[in-house]
């Protein structure tokens, strides 16, 4: 935004992207993130405690303020949020949002894409841990259904979204064998599949580092059966390293928390569907901005630089000193 001021964090690290969970509730229950049965906060979330529409507009056009400029949209599962066109055409016309996206597991896709488009939606990633049907029942916690996902996928095609991203968390003696079967069904559309190390996010997906599959092992998989070239960043702060097939056919990203942290490069906040706000994936508290939000987007941009310029997180770079038992904030409470 035009003379905004852009506050930096003890670290150097300026803020330019902000992720919005517009609800915490999900219709899946993935082990890694919301493991069904084992998620405490599940029974005492009350949707009288998100924040309404005005007051994630609010709070959007107080961060755009500040150097926001990318801007997503999450959850629990965000299409479950009743009206989410409507919040997405007033968020697309803030001034200095330039980048406008939804992460979704698609389930809810088919009967959306349309609206959300035309709305200003910009880009979409859908999460898409396998391409065997009985194989993502399961790590969907036994609710989902691959045909819905696919179906979602078709629908965002005809309603002009050209490149998608698909995310798959990959778990070793899991679906790691998934890599190659997503990387193919792919390969040759405008499409990326990005494969995520299993992270230690939250509490309760009973994470242990003999689960994670490094990046560089599934992208020295993938180059064996169809050579990859690193390709530059987009921008600084990016955060998969994306590769091209060497014959043309596309690309595909690695998001590598465990393996290759990429703390120093941060530039991310994020603001839970109750109005807190998380400097860090891995917090284990956030700071609540009701009250600020209600003083209007002037006021709560001066907190939100006080709080920014406080900011030292880089838990992923400290994640081998940190004690096991330190508590942190459930993915699905704040978006991944």
């Amino acid at each position: 935004m035009p003379g905004a001021t852009q506050p930096l964090d003890r670290l150097g690290r300026p803020l330019h992207d902000l992720r919005v969970s517009v609800i915490e509730t999900c219709n899946f229950r993935c082990p890694y993130c919301m493991p069904d049965g084992l998620t405490p906060e599940e029974s005492t979330l009350d949707r009288a405690r998100r924040l309404d529409f005005d007051e994630i507009e609010t709070a959007v056009r107080a961060f755009a303020r500040l150097g926001v400029s990318k801007l997503r949209l999450t959850g629990g599962e965000p299409l479950l949020r009743k009206g989410l066109p409507l919040l997405v055409r007033r968020l697309a016309a803030i001034p200095g949002i330039d980048d406008l996206a939804l992460t979704t597991n698609g389930s809810l896709l088919a009967g959306q894409a349309q609206a959300l488009r035309e709305a200003g939606l910009h880009r979409l990633t859908i999460s898409l841990d396998s391409l065997d049907p009985a194989q993502f029942r399961a790590l969907s916690g036994g609710r989902g259904d691959l045909a819905d996902v696919m179906a979602g996928i078709a629908a965002a095609e005809a309603a002009g979204f050209a490149s998608l991203k698909i995310n798959c968390v990959v778990q070793r003696g899991v679906n790691e064998d998934q890599a190659l079967a997503l990387v193919e069904r792919f390969r040759g559309t405008p499409h990326v599949p990005r494969f995520i190390e299993y992270m230690d996010v939250g509490n309760c997906n009973g994470w242990r580092r003999e689960g994670v599959v490094p990046s560089a092992e599934l992208r020295d998989r993938i180059s064996a059966r169809w050579p990859l070239r690193p390709l530059v960043p987009t921008y600084r702060g990016e955060v998969a390293a994306r590769y091209g097939h060497a014959d043309g056919a596309g690309e595909v990203g690695f998001v590598s928390s465990v393996s290759a942290p990429f703390c120093g490069d941060c530039h991310r906040a994020r603001l839970s569907a109750d109005g807190q706000v998380y400097t860090c994936l891995f917090a284990a508290r956030g700071q609540p901005l009701r009250a600020q939000i209600a003083q209007g987007e002037l006021a709560l941009a001066g907190h939100l630089a006080q709080l920014w310029r406080q900011r030292g997180d880089r838990y992923s770079e400290q994640r081998a000193e940190t004690s096991p038992d330190r508590r942190k904030i459930e993915m699905f409470y704040i978006g991944g």
